[in-house]
């Protein structure tokens, strides 16, 4: 194992690391109060290339490998959530259908254009009776002339609203359905009978927002099947395949906010006087901030083994993405809950950062699939290793 991270990287982790503290910080509140990320700020980020740190350099993205994300990530995950979610969500789950599967004349039209930011992809799986259970989407799609007709509705769609581009999974055969029924399609924003929908109204992840999209009759021509002819079917093998690197993300995510509570605390046990000393003198806070620093350390570790066996290896981490989601989101929020117990009421309060934190990683235990959907994986992967199953 190797962790050696190249000058290149070292260079754009230090860019990104100056605009969380100098452009992004300055804002967080602003950004929760508004529920918006200010042009400017987007625009920034376009300059950065930060939405096309995973599209290949062909297609001009800057293609900084698995590792190199979840370091991105990390960084801009110890400001306000939804910063990262802005260009993660492009990065990950609103391209690497296209990367992965698609056709070489679907990746020469789209790819360049995610990459530079001048569109935003997302990724359209999830309905009302389909979250854990992703194989039950009622959405369907049928052949018509020479396209394909789409109805149904999605909800929970992370940057639905402000997508030019969706990869939304369709069911093209009710009988077969996860096994050869679902169907992967490239929609665009201005395709006839696709509108958006209710804009949902959450606990937190203000500034990201998720919505509702629906398909009423909706029209799309043959060529958007997500890898062509071929491919019609295999869609539900795309979803699991794009969500599996979406779980190394993840991690990274709640690994850089888990980090930044830990430095929130640590200042703060230091400023804080009660009986006459600071509460970081006391027995009782240092276990917590000594539990936070090593379970930090465990999951820094375990996230970046599973990047290293992915970029390095070549390696299928099915298994070992399961596990670096379930850890590291399990393990923020229990940073997130030492943290505000830390800061006392006034960690309670909005004025503090703590709070937002607080709020914004709960949902990390549920999205990209739920805490018990990686139990899940991670046990039948075991029994596979065994040979019983």
């Amino acid at each position: 194992m190797d962790y050696e991270i190249p000058e290149s990287l070292r260079l754009m982790v230090d860019t990104v690391r100056r605009f969380v503290k100098q452009d992004l910080e300055p804002i967080s509140r602003q950004v929760e109060e508004e529920g918006r990320i200010p042009d400017e700020v987007v625009q920034t980020m376009r300059e950065l290339g930060l939405f096309g740190l995973a599209i290949p350099e062909t297609y001009g993205g800057l293609d900084i490998g698995t590792l190199g994300e979840c370091l991105v990530y990390e960084e801009m995950s110890k400001s306000n959530a939804c910063f990262r979610t802005r260009i993660a969500t492009n990065n990950g789950i609103g391209s690497q259908g296209i990367i992965i599967d698609g056709a070489d004349s679907q990746k020469q039209e789209y790819l360049p254009r995610l990459a530079s930011g001048e569109w935003t992809g997302c990724f359209a799986l999830t309905e009302t009776e389909a979250g854990s259970d992703a194989a039950n989407i009622r959405t369907t799609a049928a052949p018509k002339d020479n396209g394909w007709v789409l109805n149904g509705r999605k909800h929970f769609i992370t940057n639905g609203d402000i997508a030019e581009l969706s990869t939304v999974f369709a069911v093209t055969d009710k009988e077969k359905r996860a096994r050869g029924g679902i169907t992967a399609f490239l929609v665009e924003k201005t395709d006839p009978g696709f509108v958006v929908g209710t804009i949902e109204s959450k606990m937190g992840m203000r500034g990201s927002n998720t919505c509702e999209l629906i398909f009423d009759n909706c029209e799309v021509p043959k060529d958007r099947v997500l890898g062509g002819d071929l491919y019609v079917g295999l869609g539900f093998k795309t979803a699991m395949k794009v969500l599996d690197k979406g779980r190394l993300t993840m991690g990274a995510s709640a690994l850089g906010s888990a980090q930044k509570l830990l430095e929130l605390s640590l200042d703060y046990a230091k400023q804080r006087i009660q009986f006459g000393r600071p509460i970081a003198e006391f027995q009782a806070v240092q276990f917590m901030l000594a539990d936070m620093a090593t379970q930090i350390y465990a999951a820094r570790q375990m996230l970046y083994h599973a990047a290293w066996l992915r970029d390095k290896k070549g390696a299928a981490v099915i298994k070992e993405a399961s596990m670096t989601k379930l850890f590291c989101t399990e393990m923020a929020n229990r940073v997130a809950d030492m943290a505000l117990q830390i800061h006392g009421g006034m960690g309670y309060m909005k004025e503090f950062p703590v709070e937002r934190f607080y709020r914004d990683l709960r949902l990390t235990r549920i999205y990209e699939g739920t805490s018990e959907i990686q139990r899940l994986v991670i046990a039948r992967e075991c029994l596979k290793e065994r040979g019983e199953l």
